[in-house]
């Protein structure tokens, strides 16, 4: 069974509360709970973590190393846009991993469009709310040695 780490950044721990009509009205918990069930039909083991910490979500990617992780998938919020620590992190991991997006962040504001992962990422997900979890753990599975 392969061990994906399912990585939620800064502000997701107010899905279902932060403008519903943007993110919907999924909160976390209920993301969390249809990752393990999707996971499991995929043979995946699923760990979720998140933090409003950026020094706490870098720890939790190095903790990669010792947990022997084989995917990642990543919604790192506003991080996204900026979060070289977060890149650099994620770089020095080396397994593959999906960046994830609940709303399609290139029909919103000039500054989301930019993601710092998205060229060492094997690919981004975005725009179809909570499928964009499910989608994102299905294109990893292929990808993990």
């Amino acid at each position: 069974m392969k061990k994906i780490v399912v990585l939620q950044g800064v502000n997701l721990n107010m899905f279902g509360k932060r403008d519903p009509e943007i993110y919907g009205t999924v909160t976390l918990d209920e993301i969390n709970s249809r990752l393990q069930e999707t996971g499991a039909d995929l043979n995946m083991n699923i760990e979720t973590f998140q933090t409003n910490s950026e020094g706490e979500m870098v720890e939790r990617i190095h903790k990669g190393f010792t947990d022997k992780v084989d995917g990642v998938i990543i919604n790192a919020g506003a991080w996204t846009h900026y979060s070289y620590a977060i890149r650099d992190a994620l770089d020095i991991l080396e397994v593959p991993f999906v960046e994830v997006h609940l709303s399609n962040i290139h029909a919103r504001d000039a500054f989301r469009h930019k993601s710092v992962f998205a060229d060492i990422a094997q690919g981004q997900i975005s725009g179809f709310g909570i499928e964009s979890y499910t989608l994102g753990l299905k294109a990893l599975q292929p990808l993990m040695k």
